[in-house]
């Protein structure tokens, strides 16, 4: 099994810093691209083959997408889950496949270390498919507050740390169409390996708070 040594920077020997950033800078910034592979998996028997070659994995990205609604009062289901490698990306299409039992194993397994941002709506949204206990899930959410950044969403974290924007504009796209196209598949991969690329420099201490060019000057 393979092992992740994880060495989170501790703040409590500094002075507290706070880091934000502004929505202007983050629009100036060059738009970041994901280089990967991309793999779509679409049926069952793809999935199970997939899963049985991250189950070895150390750590992996995490996110997931649902098909937009724009009437009042109505929800969609969950449409795809997305997990990331340094390098490859493999999107799960539930509207085909469903919450298959060795997805679930998968999500409930300690390891490997799944890496995802606001995690509860995930959560909430594969419970509505099937019962489901969360396992081996780092949110960034609370692991960037260690950090002194009070911005919460992947777009600012990502900007604060690279300097590169993510953009969003397929965010609310069709999830469901019968098939994805290269702009979906690309935003969706782009997500999940964000969140691994994150947690990995923090792991590995290569980011240092009171360097950062973001931190906000103390009153």
């Amino acid at each position: 099994m393979c092992t992740f040594a994880v060495n989170f920077k501790r703040m409590s020997d500094q002075a507290p810093i706070t880091i934000a950033i502004s929505k202007e800078a983050v629009a100036a910034m060059p738009v970041e691209t994901f280089g990967g592979a991309i793999t779509v998996v679409e049926t069952d028997a793809d999935a199970v083959a997939v899963l049985e070659r991250l189950s070895c994995a150390d750590v992996v990205g995490f996110d997931t997408e649902t098909k937009p609604n724009f009437r009042k009062g109505q929800t969609n289901r969950l449409s795809l889950v997305q997990i990331s490698t340094a390098d490859h990306c493999y999107l799960f299409r539930l509207n085909k496949i469903g919450f298959i039992p060795q997805l679930v194993d998968f999500l409930e397994s300690p390891t490997p270390v799944k890496v995802g941002l606001s995690l509860k709506d995930d959560f909430h949204g594969l419970q509505r498919l099937a019962p489901f206990t969360p396992g081996g899930f780092e949110d960034l959410q609370e692991i960037v507050k260690r950090y002194g950044i009070t911005d919460a969403s992947l777009q600012k974290i990502y900007a604060i740390i690279f300097g590169l924007r993510i953009s969003k504009g397929q965010r609310l796209s069709n999830w469901e169409a019968p098939r994805l196209t290269p702009a979906q598949m690309t935003y969706a991969s782009l997500d999940a390996w964000a969140c691994l690329r994150i947690y990995r420099l923090f792991a590995s201490g290569g980011f240092l708070p009171e360097e950062s060019p973001y931190v906000v000057p103390s009153d």
